[in-house]
C-alpha cells in the first residue's frame, strides 16, 4: 500500500510540476512551469552575497540555472546540480533538497527559476550551497529542502535547453568552476583499479583515472548507484561528469554509464626511467682541513642529458655488507658531459668553492664518506652501473682509501664499471698504502668540483 501511495503521489507530482500551461489551472503559480517570473539575480550575485557563515535569504530574488545532475542511477542522492548557463558554464551550485527520483521532476537539461526568498545559502570552499538551516551543536548548515517546500521554490521553465559539457583537461580543472558539466578526452582507469567495480556495496568509492600524460583525477562512485558493482572499463575516452571539489582537489561525478565512451586502446606506457653505464662516479672528496667540504661528483660521458629517475647513490660504510645509506637521484636530470656535485653541506661548500653544488644532502649520506666507505651507482633497474671500492672491505690501508684526500678518475675512463679497478682510479690520502698516494688533499685549491678533473 505505502509503495502505491508513493507512486500515485510522484506521478502526480511529476504531472503537476511538469505540466508547460500558459494558465495555471491548478490555481497556484508555484506548480505550473512559470515563463512569467523574472530572473533578477546571477550566480555570480549570488555568490558574493555569500560568505563561510549559513546565511538567509530574505529579498524576493529569483534565480535562472540548468538542471545537470540526475538520480535516475542512484549516483546522486537528495541534491540538484544547477549552472549558469547552458553552455560554456562559469558558475554552478548545489541544491539540497529530500525529494527522491528527482530526475522525474526535473529532468537533465531544465531550465528552472529558483525562488530564494527564505532559502539558506553558504560557500563551503569553493562550492555554492544553497538549501534550508540544519543546526547542530549551535552551528547552523546547509539542509535539505523539505519535499513539499521544492514545489514552492524551484520551478520549471517552458524553454528547455540541453546542457552542453564543457570540453576541458585535468590540468585545467583547477580554474573551472566547480558543480559544472565537463567533459575530458583522452581518459582511462590507471592499471591498479582495472577488475575493480565502480565502487564497493554501500560505500561511496573514489576510483582513479589519468590521461596519456598521467595527470589524474578522482572519479566519485556511489556505493548506492545502480552500476556501483560493473567492472571498470579497460579502455580510452572521454568522461563527461560534474566537476565538484571537495577541499581544493576537482572531482569527477557521472549521472549514468553513459557519460562514459571508452572505445579506444588504452595510452601507450610512458617510460621515465632509463639506464646507461656513460654515468659513473668521477671524483670523491674528503678535504684534509675541512670534512664540511665532503662531497661527491658524477660525470655523464654521453651525447644526451639523462634523467636520473629512481637511480640511488648508495654507501656501505667500512666493511658493512649491507646498505648504510642511500641517495634518490629521482627528479634530476644530468646534462651530456656534464656533472652532477653532491654535498652534505650545502651552506659550507659554497663557503669554501665559492658556488652551490647540484644537490644538497644530508650528512652520514654516500656523498658523506671520511674515506673508508665504498660507493655503488644503481640505475632503476637493480643493475650496479659503478662502484668505487670493495664492498665487504673497509677501505682503511687499501687501495680504495681517500682519508683526507681524493679520488678522481682517470681521463681515459668513459664508462662505468661494476668492479672497482684500481688503475681506474688515482687516489690521494694520509698513508699512500697499496699503491696510493701519500699526499693529503686541502679544500679548495685541490679539488675540482664540477669540472671533470
Amino acid at each position: 500500500m505505502k509503495n502505491l501511495l508513493y507512486t500515485t503521489f510522484g506521478l502526480a507530482f511529476f504531472l503537476l510540476v511538469t505540466s508547460c500551461v500558459d494558465n495555471n489551472e491548478f490555481g497556484t503559480p508555484e506548480t505550473a512551469c512559470n515563463d512569467d517570473v523574472q530572473t533578477n539575480i546571477t550566480f555570480a550575485e549570488l555568490d558574493s552575497l555569500a560568505g563561510e557563515e549559513t546565511i538567509q535569504i530574505k529579498e524576493d530574488l529569483i534565480l535562472e540555472g540548468y538542471v545537470i545532475s540526475s538520480d535516475e542511477a542512484g549516483n546522486f542522492y537528495n541534491v540538484l546540480y544547477l549552472q549558469d548557463v547552458a553552455s560554456n558554464p562559469k558558475a554552478g551550485l548545489q541544491l539540497k533538497m529530500e525529494l527522491s527520483n528527482s530526475h522525474l521532476f526535473y529532468p537533465e537539461g531544465s531550465k528552472v527559476k529558483v525562488k530564494l526568498q527564505d532559502l539558506y545559502v553558504k560557500q563551503k570552499e569553493e562550492n555554492l550551497e544553497l538549501g534550508s538551516a540544519f543546526s547542530s551543536f549551535g552551528n547552523i548548515s546547509i539542509g535539505r529542502l523539505p519535499s513539499q517546500k521544492v514545489m514552492e521554490h524551484v520551478l520549471l521553465s517552458c524553454d528547455d535547453d540541453e546542457a552542453t559539457p564543457l570540453v576541458t583537461s585535468i590540468s585545467a580543472l583547477d580554474t573551472l568552476s566547480a558543480n559544472t558539466l565537463v567533459k575530458i578526452e583522452n581518459l582511462e582507469f590507471q592499471d591498479e583499479a582495472l577488475g575493480q567495480p565502480f565502487a564497493e556495496t554501500e560505500e561511496e568509492t573514489e576510483r582513479t583515472l589519468q590521461d596519456c600524460e598521467e595527470n589524474q583525477v578522482m572519479l566519485i562512485n556511489s556505493g548506492y548507484a545502480d552500476f556501483h558493482a560493473e567492472l571498470l572499463p579497460e579502455g580510452n575516452g572521454t568522461i563527461t561528469g560534474i566537476l565538484v571539489k571537495e577541499g581544493i582537489t576537482p572531482k569527477l561525478m557521472i549521472r549514468t554509464l553513459d557519460d562514459i565512451d571508452f572505445t579506444n586502446e588504452r595510452c601507450p606506457e610512458i617510460i621515465t626511467e632509463f639506464t646507461s653505464n656513460e654515468i659513473f662516479i668521477s671524483e670523491l672528496a674528503d678535504p684534509d682541513n675541512n670534512a664540511g667540504a665532503r662531497f661527491v661528483e658524477l660525470y655523464n660521458a654521453g651525447d644526451q642529458p639523462l634523467d636520473l629517475n629512481l637511480w640511488t647513490l648508495h654507501r656501505y660504510t667500512n666493511d658493512n655488507t649491507e646498505v648504510s645509506s642511500a641517495i634518490d637521484l629521482s627528479g634530476i636530470v644530468i646534462g651530456a658531459q656534464s656533472t652532477l656535485v653532491i654535498s652534505p653541506n650545502a651552506e659550507e661548500f659554497e663557503m669554501v668553492y665559492g658556488f652551490p653544488p647540484d644537490l644538497a644532502v644530508s650528512t652520514n649520506s654516500p656523498a658523506d664518506s671520511n674515506g673508508d666507505d665504498n660507493l655503488e651507482l644503481v640505475d632503476p633497474f637493480g643493475t650496479v652501473i659503478d662502484v668505487f671500492g670493495v664492498i665487504g672491505e673497509d677501505g682503511s690501508n687499501t687501495n680504495h682509501e681517500f682519508e683526507d684526500g681524493r679520488a678522481f678518475r682517470n681521463m681515459d675512463v668513459m664508462k662505468g664499471n661494476p668492479v672497482f679497478t684500481f688503475s681506474e682510479w688515482t687516489i690521494f690520502n694520509d698513508t699512500g698504502d697499496a699503491g696510493t698516494i701519500k699526499l693529503p688533499q686541502t679544500a679548495p685549491q685541490d679539488f675540482t668540483p664540477t669540472n671533470r678533473n
